[in-house]
């Protein structure tokens, strides 16, 4: 995400006795968590001195170093410094339950993402032989349009090895020996058996289907993915002294004969399947695709489906030579958004605002959207829905014309250029139409929606606004932060607030504002309000070794809640059964930033006002 950190992680590692000293690591809310070895080799005073460490302090064998909020950013850089294997981590550590349907998405995004530069580079060369014959630079006949396309068409023909390689690092096999298999299936003897027609068998019994393996897709996911368990299986049963020998050796046999008489031939198979839905598609309901892409592209992102949809319009590249399934909506919806970014930052007057929505829209514009998306469609709402409609009537408009892109690249500006080809201008002009509907439907409703949604559109931010009161999030007994048990929270280190003690095992929003942080365990949860000020809410002491037991949440991160909706239900009584303080800590952790802070310590009921800061 940053090296920003990077120095900072490098210390921490080093002064924590090295990553040698390291046996596991993770991150709560605020703290970097570590499992050591020898605790008596850590540096403490010099980890405490880092600029960016607030304190460190060891708690039930876990050497706890607290840096704050941006805790996260901090650890992304503290793994790059560490080595910790699967078999030494922590029971404790703080994992989410993967769906299957989530595990499936991590599984094409990974294989298919390290491939995408590629690709892209692949395809706008594609699109620059497009415009050089347009404009009768060249033809087609030349031995320039020759050695070019040349360079283009080699991705795709050896896409099999691409996608064998990233494969192999997603499922941690071998990546040599997976590229070995993948050029195997594109072996120019093989191809020339394929060519002459005539049955091939191994060992006069085996029979090999007479199957071509370029361009494919399907063939080699299904081979390397049994490949990534053939090889574990090897390493398993072959003595060390001689694995270096016998198990590259069966390897290849074992997966050569699968791959050219089962798996390959399988996913061939399916892959002629998946051209017949292509085809039928482009024929009976063409418009289809785009409407669905173009429209709910930002749902697609925000829950990571876009990474599995996207691979669909690279196999109809490989198998159809053009992609009408995601380019097309794809464009139309990244453009919408762009433009839906561009009107809220001309329309409001907050300047935190404006300034990421401006940005977000130039961003989007090139094809990113998640800035925009998340800073400001999402907390908004109405540019969301905007975009929605918008980029569905652009897509819409491109399905009915059989709108479609010649390579695989950027879903931005730039991308209109992927449309140029066949000789013809028919399919990069309809997609300028395309965008053009998208971009003026969103702008038109973003900019009627926003008279309702932006009331301070046109008139200064009154002075009230400058004071926020922050009421209590649950019912309990409320205490100065400094009675807090931990000492971390009670030295305000981390800001100001108060403890809580309570008496009810549920959590409500304290401001209006943005979920700013979800912690996978549901034992914290960070508010951004509305006016800017950045409230944590922690829930017992030490409670992020519970794993989330015991613990419901009710929002998500990215959220926008109101004064009084409720973030988290948890169970007083089984937390504490398990050993643990359910005290819970409000602090405002961007104290720095108010002149003063009014702590009320003697409301007990939530509603209440309870923290008054004031610029």
């Amino acid at each position: 995400m940053t090296k920003k950190y990077n120095q900072l992680a490098k210390k921490i590692v080093k002064y924590i006795g090295g990553k040698e000293n390291v046996s596991d690591a993770y991150h709560c809310q605020t703290r970097l968590r570590f499992h050591l070895k020898d605790n008596s080799i850590v540096q403490k005073e010099e980890l405490n001195d880092l600029d960016g460490v607030v304190q460190t302090l060891e708690k039930a064998g876990v050497y706890q170093v607290v840096i704050g909020t941006n805790v996260a950013d901090v650890f992304e850089e503290v793994e790059k410094f560490i080595d910790v294997s699967g078999d030494n981590k922590n029971d404790k550590k703080p994992l989410e339950k993967v769906s299957m349907g989530n595990k499936i998405i991590d599984f094409v995004s990974g294989t298919f993402q390290p491939i995408i530069p590629a690709l892209s580079g692949a395809g706008m060369v594609k699109a620059l032989l497009a415009l050089m014959i347009v404009f009768k630079i060249t033809t087609v006949q030349s031995q320039t349009y020759i050695v070019l396309n040349m360079f283009a068409d080699t991705v795709f023909v050896f896409l099999p090895i691409l996608l064998a390689s990233s494969e192999a690092r997603k499922l941690n096999c071998n990546p040599v020996m997976a590229i070995g298999i993948a050029a195997m299936m594109l072996n120019p003897t093989w191809t020339q058996m394929v060519t002459a027609g005539k049955p091939v068998h191994l060992f006069d019994f085996i029979p090999l289907s007479l199957t071509s393996y370029a361009y494919s897709v399907i063939p080699i996911i299904l081979i390397i993915f049994v490949q990534s368990y053939v090889e574990k299986f090897l390493h398993k049963v072959i003595p060390q002294a001689v694995e270096l020998v016998f198990v590259p050796m069966l390897e290849f046999i074992i997966m050569g004969i699968l791959a050219f008489s089962i798996l390959g031939p399988i996913g061939s198979f399916l892959g002629n399947y998946l051209a017949i839905f292509f085809t039928f598609l482009s024929t009976n309901a063409s418009w289809a695709p785009s409407v669905i892409v173009g429209a709910f592209m930002p749902i697609m992102v925000m829950f990571g489906l876009h990474n599995a949809v996207a691979p669909l319009g690279i196999m109809q590249m490989a198998s159809k030579g053009f992609d009408s399934i995601f380019g097309p909506g794809c464009v139309c919806s990244n453009m919408a958004q762009a433009t839906a970014g561009a009107i809220v930052a001309w329309r409001t007057k907050d300047p935190k605002t404006k300034t990421l929505a401006t940005s977000g829209s130039i961003t989007a514009y090139m094809g990113i959207t998640e800035p925009i998306l998340y800073g400001v469609s999402l907390p908004k709402k109405y540019p969301l829905v905007s975009t929605m409609i918008g980029g569905g009537l652009g897509g819409l408009y491109a399905g009915l014309t059989h709108t479609h892109r010649f390579a695989t690249g950027s879903s931005g500006l730039p991308a209109i250029l992927l449309y140029i080809g066949n000789n013809t201008m028919t399919f990069f002009i309809n997609i300028i139409i395309a965008i053009l509907i998208s971009v003026v439907v969103t702008g038109l409703l973003t900019y009627f929606l926003s008279f309702k949604y932006e009331k301070n559109a046109d008139t200064k931010l009154p002075i009230d606004n400058e004071k926020l009161i922050i009421s209590a999030p649950v019912e309990g007994e409320v205490f100065p932060l400094s009675m807090a048990s931990d000492d971390v929270f009670s030295s305000g280190a981390l800001g100001k607030g108060v403890v809580i003690k309570p008496s009810e095992g549920k959590v409500f929003s304290p401001v209006s504002g943005n979920i700013s942080t979800l912690f996978p365990t549901k034992h914290a949860i960070g508010i951004i309000s509305d006016s800017g000020a950045e409230i944590l809410i922690h829930i017992g002491i030490d409670t992020v070794d519970l794993n989330g037991k015991y613990f419901e949440s009710f929002v998500t991160q990215g959220d926008h809640v109101d004064i009084g909706t409720e973030l988290i239900r948890f169970d007083i009584a089984k937390i504490k059964e398990s050993g643990y303080s359910t005290e819970t800590m409000v602090i405002i952790t961007n104290s720095d930033k108010y002149k003063t802070i009014k702590i009320n310590s003697n409301q007990p009921n939530s509603g209440n006002s309870l923290l008054e800061p004031a610029l």
